[in-house]
């Protein structure tokens, strides 16, 4: 399963690359997040791993991202592993302006392997989609609020 969008955000990319680096943000526009901890190489650097921390309701979900392509400002890719599923996020920021950027996205999930989430991913595929726009959105609104 793959999709990509884009969005045009008001704000230089330069500002919008560091506010999309600094991971103390990720509470501001990723819903559930609590924290993230290097596990292994250079905060940034490709190859770098991470542990990403959530918390839904009663239920924690730990994420493992690993660096795959950090091209900074120009883009940025890494994949993401859990327990049920894996799968890549690629972002590019194209300058269209001193004061905006078009801010693109790509996911890919490559393996997805509990029965509730595979059943999710063909009756209702669009929803792994809308909670991926509804955090790009999310960062939208707060990018332009910096």
């Amino acid at each position: 399963m793959k999709y990509k969008g884009s969005l045009n955000i008001h704000q230089s990319r330069d500002k919008l690359v560091a506010i999309f680096m600094d991971a103390s943000n990720l509470k501001e526009h990723q819903d559930g997040f609590v924290k993230k901890e290097l596990e292994h190489g250079n905060v940034g650097e490709n190859g770098a791993i991470s542990k990403m921390y959530y918390k839904h309701g009663k239920r924690d979900m730990i994420l493992t991202e690993t660096i795959l392509n950090n091209n900074l400002p120009q883009s940025f890719e890494a994949h993401y592993h859990h327990k049920h599923m894996d799968n890549t996020m690629k972002y590019t920021f194209i300058k269209i302006d001193e004061y905006q950027t078009r801010y693109d996205y790509e996911c890919e999930y490559i393996r997805i392997n509990w029965v509730l989430p595979k059943l999710m991913a063909l009756v209702f595929p669009g929803m792994y989609r809308k909670q991926v726009e509804k955090w790009m959105q999310q960062f939208k609104v707060f990018a332009e609020k910096q």
